[in-house]
């Protein structure tokens, strides 16, 4: 294709790019500031030839690639946003804890579960202490009742899966009515919870860990026995049943200073079968220190 008959040209992989678009002294940038005034989706248009055009990701890409040696390695500082990297549209960002299959928004949940009238909605989530090392923590949002799930091997989506099986298959069926957790991998198995436990998981959106605020709260006081430092794999499931009764038995203000226990009513006696006062049996360290 031959250069358009106005205005400089540069070639750039087969394409002629307009410098009116792309240079400080263009009439196209503000004297006061340098920075373009129109964006490259409008650059790549000229001005006075319709047919003489060149796709705005060619522009962009020569901007952001100084290996083309079509601008100037800082040629990004005439832009108005000065972005130094650009993530084309369309390109999904990773938010750290890859992705999960099927997953059902929070925003789908019944709406009964933010009422907090029923008991049976858990929120739930990883306490980790020295890694790699983590208890899973469940919370009913109407009752605060805690249960903990003690991870001896590891925490990979399977085995946090057949824990909380294990641990909520005790529980009635109308106690189990939802699961609200973050996006971590850890839950990765959430069809095999609700095949199992017929309890459907909820996801919140990603970095709102205020959508299970009711978890982060407890998990915050269960800091106090369950030390970031400190390996949690040595906890069995006696210990960490002791450590979850002392929050139950806790008069908490928002339930107008009754118990857990109280409110999440004759269930919990069938979880606590065969536990002991922490007098009567004692853990191991970590639980010993919880008195």
């Amino acid at each position: 294709m031959p250069p358009p008959s106005t205005g400089p040209v540069v070639p750039s992989g087969g394409s002629w790019l307009p410098t009116l678009c792309c240079v400080s002294r263009s009439p196209l940038c503000s004297p006061r500031t340098g920075h373009l005034s129109r964006s490259p989706r409008r650059c790549s248009q000229h001005p006075d030839d319709s047919k003489a055009r060149v796709s705005h990701e060619t522009i962009y890409r020569d901007l952001y690639t100084p290996s083309r040696q079509v601008f100037a390695a800082d040629a990004f500082h005439r832009l108005r946003s000065g972005r130094p990297v650009r993530r084309p549209r369309g390109k999904t960002r990773s938010h750290g804890r890859g992705r999960i299959r099927n997953m059902v928004s929070v925003h789908d949940r019944p709406t009964e579960a933010d009422a907090r009238k029923v008991a049976g909605h858990w929120e739930g989530d990883l306490v980790f202490g020295a890694r790699p090392s983590a208890v899973a923590t469940l919370v009913d949002r109407a009752t605060r009742y805690t249960i903990v799930v003690a991870l001896p091997e590891d925490y990979k989506a399977d085995t946090v899966a057949a824990a909380i099986v294990e641990r909520m298959g005790i529980l009635p069926a109308h106690l189990r009515r939802s699961l609200t957790w973050d996006r971590g991998r850890e839950m990765a198995s959430h069809a095999t919870i609700t095949a199992a436990l017929s309890m459907p998981v909820f996801f919140c959106d990603p970095h709102h860990p205020w959508q299970r605020g009711t978890n982060e709260n407890t998990n915050r006081l269960l800091r106090q026995y369950l030390h970031k430092q400190a390996d949690l794999s040595t906890l069995t499931q006696q210990d960490v049943d002791l450590i979850a009764a002392k929050l139950n038995h806790r008069p908490r203000r928002v339930l107008g200073w009754a118990t857990p226990v109280t409110a999440f009513g004759p269930v919990e006696r069938k979880l606590a079968s065969g536990l002991s006062s922490p007098r009567q049996r004692g853990g191991r360290a970590a639980a010993d220190s919880t008195a």
